[in-house]
């Protein structure tokens, strides 16, 4: 973990210019057709699951999770997460997902979703989805498309499309 000076807080409005450069940086202008950016479109980011994570005064990490329906069933998807480059390697992500995990299972959210690479994600306990199981509306290399059980047995039953909510 990090050993920064390190404030995770829920994102605050003022933050959203910062929040757009820091996905610029990150992810660059191609961000826009990714998968995962038109999973969210149409829909906004629940505010009580986005978390910034700030050294000082200077913003450097973001996440948010909106919600989705899979095959009529409400989950949520996380993502975009990003971190400043200059501060990655350091746990600052882990900590943002801790946050927004924790945030979704105080609220009662059952269930997760994301398109990411595994062996970084496992370690806050996301599997692949078993091949077949969720349709996205775009296409995305089925070993990048992970879940999480907010609580055992969550996606008993879930299968079908993943929308926007």
């Amino acid at each position: 973990m990090t050993s920064l000076p390190l404030l995770i807080r829920r994102e605050d409005p003022s933050d959203a210019d910062a929040i757009e450069r820091l996905h610029e940086r990150a992810f660059g202008p191609g961000r826009f057709a990714r998968t995962a950016f038109r999973l969210r479109e149409g829909t906004t980011a629940r505010a009580d699951l986005c978390f910034t994570a700030h050294v000082g005064t200077y913003l450097v990490g973001s996440i948010r999770l909106s919600p989705v329906t899979m095959g009529g069933t409400p989950g949520l998807v996380l993502g975009p997460i990003a971190v400043e480059p200059a501060f990655m390697s350091r746990g600052i992500g882990f900590e943002l997902i801790a946050a927004a995990l924790d945030a979704a299972r105080q609220k009662g959210d059952q269930r997760v979703i994301l398109v990411g690479d595994e062996p970084y994600y496992r370690r806050s306990g996301f599997t692949k989805v078993p091949k077949g199981r969720l349709e996205l509306p775009s296409p995305v290399d089925p070993e990048r498309l992970l879940w999480l059980e907010l609580f055992p047995g969550a996606f008993d039953g879930v299968s079908g499309a993943v929308l926007p909510a």
